[in-house]
């Protein structure tokens, strides 16, 4: 008779206090609103868990269920919530808007766009200095894609693959991860190039990435003189020299891959990227839907950890906080492009949007939330770093600020993807250990920690503390 496994970790890792208390929950029954799910919902949207969490309640990096319990969101909505859960400045200003006014569309002005569009660009480099507000990440890539080839003339958009750009239609093509493709005919004149991933590609060492933390492949490069990079290019010129015409509409990359689980590429690889791009006529789209607005720490915008400035900025995610508001930022050249016909957006850059997108930016510099995510996320990617030495389930670490990635493998040297049902009794466990972590990856076998950015050192010891538990649990399971 098989006996029932018993863990050894017996404590439960403490939770960091919070003197905010959740309502009352006083909503359908748990089992009505699955019932009703089941009925109403559509199939495709689908829920993290085995037992799904309701969440009713929010606050700051806190997330509350409907009997009370309180957990630690280590994946942010997505990404999405910036500033935190009902954040009251931003709480507050939208208040104020929506006793205002809630909608007049771009046919009139209305002062929140125009503040906004101020406020916003001023955060850019020159040239990019107009923007387009649309209402979500996947109509900002549309939109960058359309400008792109109406500017440009040409018509090829190349993409790199394990890259997500959006599910619409017209974005699938950009895609490049096949859970998200359906089979019906997408993606005409997008064409895929070969990953720069130092962790699961062909070449890559200890000396490639920008993160506190590098892979435990060793490096045969010198200073200054990255080998990987110099191949991966190679591989993007082979792409150029064979797949698409001598002349390209664009490029399209985000600085750091996050559904694809916080891949980087080698320093100077979107540098070289961009020049051949702009060789052949090319626009270079820099998608920062997750990397924006300081969440890797150095810098506000992804673009600025290449040392680059793209021609086109896509926007969306934390530009509201969890409000549905996204946007494009370009130059006036390119923008004009546009103008030439008419091209509208019912919805987009609407006086409530605006003003939760203009209080998200007083938010992120007052609570000074950029530089926290550089303290912490480096401080998590430190000791996720330990974690990595002591278990040899934990393939690698990588990202910068609080865009972090765990990839999990069956062992060091194979780097085989750890098995998707082991991956779910280590988030499991989290969760019921009251830490919320998303996933990510091919094959669903990295852990994304994106969290708000207001989470605390404190937070994040605790955070650590549940999933060493988690892999010490897993690890007795195994034997």
């Amino acid at each position: 008779r098989q006996q029932k496994w018993k863990s050894s970790v017996s404590t439960r890792p403490k939770m960091p206090p919070c003197d905010f208390v959740p309502e009352k929950y006083e909503s359908y029954p748990y089992e009505r609103l699955r019932a009703t799910r089941e009925q109403h919902v559509a199939p495709c949207l689908r829920t993290h868990f085995q037992r799904p969490l309701l969440l009713p309640q929010g606050h700051m990096q806190w997330l509350f269920d409907h009997e009370g319990r309180r957990y630690l969101d280590l994946f942010a909505g997505i990404v999405t919530v910036s500033v935190g859960h009902c954040h009251p400045k931003v709480t507050m200003a939208t208040q104020k808007q929506l006793a205002r006014l809630w909608h007049t569309t771009n046919i009139y002005m209305h002062p929140p766009i125009h503040e906004y569009a101020e406020k916003l660009t001023a955060l850019f480099p020159d040239p990019l200095k107009v923007v387009y507000l649309t209402n979500s990440g996947s109509e900002a890539n549309d939109l960058a894609m359309f400008m792109a080839r109406l500017h440009t003339r040409n018509f090829d958009i190349i993409c790199l693959r394990g890259g997500y750009h959006g599910s619409s239609p017209y974005t699938l093509g950009l895609t490049s991860l096949t859970p998200y493709k359906h089979g019906v005919a997408n993606g005409f004149g997008c064409v895929t190039t070969m990953l720069p991933d130092v962790f699961r590609g062909p070449w890559g060492g200890s000396h490639c990435r920008d993160s506190p933390v590098q892979t435990v492949r060793k490096c045969s490069c010198t200073e200054g003189a990255c080998l990987a990079k110099d191949q991966y290019i190679e591989q993007f010129k082979d792409t150029l020299n064979t797949s698409v015409p001598k002349t390209v509409a664009g490029f399209i990359a985000e600085p750091i891959q996050g559904v694809n689980g916080a891949v980087q590429y080698p320093r100077n690889f979107l540098k070289e990227a961009y020049q051949l791009i702009r060789e052949r006529g090319g626009l270079c789209i820099s998608d920062e839907v997750q990397t924006g607005f300081g969440r890797t720490g150095s810098h506000f915008w992804g673009f600025q950890t290449h040392g680059v400035v793209p021609d086109i900025v896509t926007l969306a995610k934390g530009i509201g906080n969890g409000f549905p508001m996204a946007a494009v930022v370009t130059t006036k050249e390119i923008a004009s492009s546009l103008a030439q016909n008419l091209h509208f957006n019912t919805f987009g850059g609407s006086p409530l949007a605006c003003v939760v997108g203009a209080a998200v930016l007083d938010a992120i510099e007052e609570d000074g939330l950029q530089k926290n995510c550089e303290d912490v996320g480096t401080y998590m990617l430190l000791e996720l770093a330990k974690l990595r030495e002591k278990f040899e389930i934990v393939g690698d670490v990588r990202g910068k600020g609080l865009m972090i990635g765990i990839e999990m493998v069956t062992d060091k040297d194979s780097q085989r993807p750890l098995p998707a049902e082991e991956i779910s009794q280590i988030w499991e466990d989290c969760k019921d250990m009251g830490v919320l972590i998303g996933r990510g990856g091919l094959y669903s076998q990295t852990f994304r920690i994106k969290p708000p950015m207001c989470i605390t050192k404190r937070d994040a010891d605790f955070a650590m503390e549940v999933f060493q538990t988690a892999l010490q649990r897993h690890m007795e399971r195994a034997s």
